[in-house]
């Protein structure tokens, strides 16, 4: 079975994990949690970062640094990971869903603006499967309205918007570093700032709020948050070689475009002149004049030992989000709605090889012409 994502671990990761047992330092305290998350703020040209347990709570961490709260509303993408809305209802604010766009799948910038509303505290743009959100009109919105920037990058980790990196250009950006993602801890995640106030508040909130004065005694409402060294040992060797990593995505990508290009009714991904995507899942759409529906492709492709998933559920259709938050029941998402039905992402992973690309590729003509063939 080819898998549709495994990390790339080796004997760096064991290292490092062997150094950390035997220092006795396992838990959320050690060298390695220091120098990860500088080393981390330091890749994406920030000064401050904060490890978290997940993408999650990195997400929700930042939210309550800038005090987000029950009353205010955050304007999301309705097509992303259910993490980015979840994180939101933490708070107690309420998530505001924009279509995304057709191109590259991200958030509808030109529809953000109709959106605001004076209870309007934040935007989260969510750079999807690795490709960056066209940051300059999130930005301007921003400025314009007073409202905070929160990036989640836990897709994007070395993707760049007009050269710079994602994660950097907002207040705040957050990452996941689950096990599926460029660069992996197992489980966990990262908040990154250039603002010390708030890596400082963010850091008291992650680890309970202990009160300066006197350990145990705790003032305010806070969180256990904590990444364990152990994590971080592991995290410091995958990013050690995180330039390999981004590399191996990119040519990655460029394989399956090579062989899929000629596919008729199969739309692979796109990348802006001004991003520089990392394709952490490289996603396609099955159009009608392919000859058969996405579900039947995916079943398919399972029965050649090839693993696949599907878009994301967007926002809109989950029935959790439904329950929580009382969405604008007028505002329609009809991109999100289309993708999702239609979106497939092939087997993505680090440790894929050429011979496996070219085996799925040809896997998938095959299924093609067969369903053809049928048709004559």
């Amino acid at each position: 079975m080819i898998s549709v994502s495994e990390p790339f671990l080796g004997k760096e990761e064991l290292k490092n994990i062997i150094d950390c047992v035997k220092s006795g330092w396992i838990s959320s305290k050690g060298d390695y949690i220091k120098r990860f998350e500088a080393e981390f703020a330091g890749f994406c040209n920030l000064r401050y970062g904060v490890s978290t347990t997940s993408g999650t709570t990195a997400l929700h961490l930042a939210l309550i640094s800038l005090g987000l709260k029950k009353g205010d509303e955050v304007i999301i993408p309705v097509f992303t990971m259910v993490a980015t809305a979840f994180a939101v209802l933490y708070t107690g604010a309420r998530p505001v869903f924009i279509d995304c766009e057709n191109r590259t799948w991200n958030i509808d910038t030109s529809k953000i603006g109709e959106a605001i509303t004076p209870k309007t505290k934040a935007i989260i743009p969510v750079h999807i499967y690795g490709h960056p959100v066209d940051m300059k009109p999130v930005l301007k919105l921003a400025d314009k309205h007073n409202l905070f920037v929160v990036e989640d990058a836990a897709e994007a980790h070395g993707a760049e918007y007009n050269g710079k990196r994602c994660g950097s250009l907002g207040d705040v950006g957050c990452f996941s570093f689950y096990a599926n993602k460029i660069i992996t801890t197992g489980e966990g995640g990262m908040v990154v700032t250039n603002d010390k106030k708030l890596a400082e508040k963010a850091r008291l909130l992650k680890d309970f709020a202990h009160s300066p004065k006197k350990r145990f005694l705790h003032t305010q409402l806070a969180y256990n948050y904590k990444m364990t060294n152990m994590q971080a040992a592991i995290g410091m060797a995958q990013l050690r070689k995180i330039d390999m990593l981004l590399e191996r995505k990119r040519k990655i990508a460029a394989l399956y475009h090579r062989y899929l290009k000629d596919i008729e009714g199969l739309r692979l991904p796109i990348e802006e002149n001004w991003a520089k995507s990392v394709y952490w899942m490289y996603g396609v759409l099955i159009k009608d004049d392919f000859g058969i529906s996405r579900d039947n492709l995916k079943a398919q492709l399972l029965k050649e030992g090839v693993e696949t998933r599907d878009f994301f559920v967007p926002m809109n259709r989950q029935p959790a989000i439904k329950k929580l938050a009382s969405a604008d029941k007028k505002r329609k998402y009809p991109v999100a709605d289309y993708i999702s039905r239609r979106g497939l992402y092939l087997p993505t992973g680090l440790t894929l090889r050429e011979a496996d690309i070219l085996y799925i590729c040809d896997k998938l003509r095959k299924i093609q012409k067969r369903v053809l063939r049928r048709w004559l």
